[in-house]
């Protein structure tokens, strides 16, 4: 096709032409300006034609492309007139006056100017020039150029520069489309004043692609998946990558293409690529993830539409995991297993069932299920699948007999957790055969009826015979004798044969005994056999004894008080009987004949069955308290009597009816020769009590009338003791150390050389007065006492130790104190140790370890 105004097409880089190529402007309403075209290339399918007119003539080849080139310019070669015309032809005059006819020139709009395209990544010299634009005022005025814009005066800064004088616009470096595709400026043409003389021109540049970037994956390594079996143009995944150049040219249009597979098995092309969209698809049957786990696909991007010869390229890795499905079904490693179980056992593994399934393992394809389809209509057993191995575990639910079942034959099938997939039947080999045998243990005998419950009356006599508690030995096949005993018996009532299991009366039943609940008395016994190991089993006899008229009402209450004076109130009286009805009420409540007094005196009045009423029936009666017999009668058949005393507090009362205090105390019995006797007690005793305070006091007093402070058996000096002190120290304030600084004499310290001498000799002063102990001091003088000795001994400077340096280089020439040899020890036992306790109470501990005579 023809170029269109003001377009510029691709550069080729020849080898002797130029590198920079213009296109005709087209001019408004007028013919196409003529410019010298030195040499016309055609690119057809990427070869070049040279063609030396203006206009083509398609060759053989599809013609692709075209653009204007002009010769290279000598270095040192004059311009002449045809270089001229290629100059000006560079030239735009975008404010070109137009004249008239008759002279006058007349303004014609501006020029739309083409944009200019640049490429990127030129190489220069920088500044290399784009285009020149003049003004034809420029013969009258001088002009000065200006571009403003991106890329001019504002940020990037000063990539397009123009000569202001020349008007020649020039790129000041390399251009990148990825970083800015195009520019916007502005040209301005001012006089030398700076006034505006043509109005600004809009500019625009474009930065032509060149193919600069290679494709770039989204991700280096892309993941996928496809079941195994999948038919030939499944969807696997789908891989990415741009490219920054421009998408609408060759270089930005990114093809790809499948360069490795790995492995090649079953076939080197097992999957295939869109060459545009990136889609991986299957392309071959075949797959089967026993054999291939995972395929490592490398594909490869390019741009240029894919041609490799002038595209750039990048790869990826797509990592195609071959998923299991369920096509092998579970197969038993044998057609029969065997195991054994004892009978009466439950949660015991019988048998172990071995499976082999090539699914990938611990997934639903390839975790087991186990049934049992016959052999087992009574439910025994179950299997279970171990986790791990996948194994079946046949176990034993409900317990088996011996006596029942030897042997059990079961038929096993396996499965899998997810179904087979589609067209995959089931295997022969996914039943099997599963002998369980039964082997016979001792069992203990049992009792048929547990719990046993028998009715009687309460009261049989001795050695009654109650029922038979027999057992059974489930054991048919084992000749084994069973023998019974008691395992529990609370009130030790019965008695059970050994051999026949009768049970007996040893005592007399009692319903009214505490071992009776709710009318049932429970016995346990024990049946046991004698095989080897030997067994046994437990049975509860239980007893309900029926009530008989055995116990005689109790009269309720005991105790009562009523007011001396009758109609003021009364007793209310009732009974408790043990038994049960209707050997209870209503009862029966009379006073008796003997004494005569008492039907004189007292009188019963019937409520109901179950409650009288008891109140004098004389006018008054003396306080004072009087047992009142009363008979009582339950219904029982026979009936039982009881006369039962109640013992009543005839009182004085108030108005109220109650018992006034004066009148309780007369009531309770004690008279006016009782009440002093008791006062008399009392007094008595508090004058023993003050007496013994008295004594107490006296004792006190004596003690203190001591020189010690303390008392001898606390005194603290007498327990704790202390020998490592070697000069004098703070508890140093009530021991005299005189005797052991001072030597009998002083010459031996006169005569010593200067520079030996004892610095640690009593200093001669006045020494201070101590407090005088008192004889007998009070116990709170004690604190003060101590606190005035203390301080007379803080401020006594005779007083050890001396605030000076203690010499130990004398050890004095003797001691005053008599040689400690002359106390002599006797091994013989008869020392006599009774002086020590004439020496004071520091010593009374060791009088006491060692005085005591021949006793100790």
């Amino acid at each position: 096709r023809l170029p269109a105004a003001g377009e510029m097409k691709t550069i080729y880089s020849g080898r002797h032409l130029d590198l920079r190529v213009t296109a005709p402007y087209i001019c408004e309403n007028e013919a196409a300006a003529e410019l010298p075209v030195k040499h016309i290339v055609c690119l057809c399918d990427a070869e070049i034609y040279h063609v030396n007119n203006n206009y083509f003539q398609s060759s053989t080849k599809k013609l692709t492309g075209f653009a204007f080139f002009f010769p290279k310019q000598p270095k040192g070669r004059k311009m002449v007139p045809g270089d001229l015309a290629q100059q000006q032809s560079d030239t735009l005059l975008p404010w070109r006056q137009h004249q008239s006819p008759n002279g006058l020139r007349r303004q014609k709009r501006d020029w739309v100017i083409p944009p200019i395209n640049v490429p990127e990544n030129s190489r220069g010299p920088f500044p290399q020039q784009l285009v020149r634009i003049r003004s034809d005022k420029d013969k009258e005025i001088h002009i000065r150029y200006s571009i403003t814009g991106v890329g001019a005066d504002q940020p990037p800064m000063e990539v397009f520069s123009i000569d202001p004088v020349s008007g020649r616009m020039y790129v000041t470096r390399p251009m990148d489309r990825e970083e800015r595709a195009s520019y916007h400026l502005r040209a301005h043409a001012v006089d030398m004043n700076g006034n505006k003389v043509e109005n600004p021109i809009d500019l625009y540049i474009y930065v032509i692609d060149m193919n600069d970037n290679r494709p770039e994956f989204i991700n280096q390594v892309y993941n996928g998946s496809v079941d195994e079996g999948s038919k030939p143009g499944t969807y696997v995944m789908t891989v990415t990558a741009n490219d920054a150049d421009d998408s609408t040219t060759a270089n930005g249009m990114v093809r790809y293409r499948i360069v490795t597979q790995t492995p090649q098995s079953p076939s080197q092309n097992m999957f295939t690529i869109n060459s545009e969209t990136g889609d991986i698809v299957t392309v071959a049957a075949g797959l089967d993830r026993e054999k291939v786990q995972q395929y490592i696909v490398i594909v490869q991007a390019t741009d240029m539409e894919g041609n490799l010869n002038y595209g750039l390229s990048n790869t990826a890795t797509a990592i195609i995991s071959v998923t299991d499905v369920n096509d092998n079904p579970p197969e038993f490693t044998t057609s029969t297993y065997s195991g054994e179980v004892p009978e009466n056992r439950v949660e015991v593994v019988v048998a172990n069932l071995t499976v082999m399934d090539r699914d990938q393992p611990h997934s639903p394809n390839w975790n087991a299920i186990y049934r049992i389809i016959s052999g087992d209509p009574s439910g025994h057993f179950t299997i279970r699948t171990d986790p791990v191995t996948n194994e079946g575990m046949v176990t034993v639910v409900k317990a088996v007999d011996y006596e029942m079942n030897r042997a059990f034959m079961l038929t096993v099938m396996v499965s899998n957790q997810a179904p087979l997939a589609s067209g995959i039947q089931m295997s022969f080999q996914s039943t099997a055969g599963v002998t369980i045998s039964v082997t016979d243990v001792n069992e203990a005998p049992y009792f048929p009826t547990n719990h046993k419950l028998i009715r009687l009356e309460e009261g049989v006599p001795t050695g009654t015979v109650l029922t038979t508690f027999s057992a059974v030995d489930p054991d048919r096949f084992m000749q084994q004798a069973v023998r019974y005993s008691k395992l529990s018996d609370p009130a030790n009532w019965l008695n059970i044969n050994a051999t026949n299991g009768q049970i007996t009366t040893a005592a007399v039943l009692d319903r009214e005994s505490d071992y009776i609940k709710n009318n049932v008395y429970e016995a346990t016994f024990l049946a046991a056999d004698n095989g080897i190991p030997p067994a046994s089993g437990t049975g509860t006899l239980q007893i309900y004894l029926i009530d008989i008229n055995d116990n005689a009402p109790e009269l309720l209450p005991k105790e009562a008080q009523i007011c001396e004076k009758p109609n003021l109130n009364v007793i209310n009286i009732t009974a408790a009987d043990a038994d049960m009805d209707p050997n209870v009420g209503p009862f029966v409540f009379e006073l008796p004949s003997v004494p005569s007094a008492v039907r004189k005196n007292w009188t019963i009045t019937r409520l109901n069955g179950d409650y009288a009423q008891l109140s004098l029936r004389i006018m008054y009666l003396e306080a004072g308290v009087y047992d009142v017999p009363i008979i009582v009668t339950d219904s029982g058949n026979p009936p039982l009597y009881n006369t039962s005393v109640i013992k009543v507090k005839v009182c004085p009362c108030d108005e109220n009816g109650d018992c006034t205090t004066i009148g309780a105390v007369a009531a309770a019995g004690l008279g006016t020769g009782a009440i002093i006797a008791i006062l008399i007690c009392i007094i008595i005793l508090l004058t023993m009590v003050l007496l013994f305070v008295v004594w107490m006091k006296r004792r006190e007093k004596e003690r203190h009338t001591k020189q010690l402070l303390i008392d001898p058996e606390d005194d603290v000096r007498d327990n704790i003791l202390k020998y490592d002190e070697e000069g004098g120290g703070e508890e140093d304030q009530d021991y005299d150390l005189s005797q052991l600084q001072q030597p009998e004499t002083m010459d031996h310290v006169l005569n010593k050389t200067p520079g030996v001498r004892r610095v640690d000799e009593r200093p001669i002063g006045a020494e201070p007065q101590y407090p005088i102990r008192p004889v007998i001091p009070h116990p709170g003088d004690i604190g003060d006492f101590i606190n005035e000795g203390l301080r007379a001994a803080d401020n006594d400077p005779t007083a050890p130790p001396y605030d000076s340096l203690l010499v130990f280089d004398y050890e004095g020439s003797g001691s005053t104190a008599g040689s400690v040899s002359s106390l002599n020890s006797s091994s013989s036992g008869d020392q006599d140790y009774d002086y020590l306790n004439d020496w004071g109470p520091r010593f009374k501990k060791l009088a006491d370890m060692y005085g005591g005579g021949e006793e100790d």
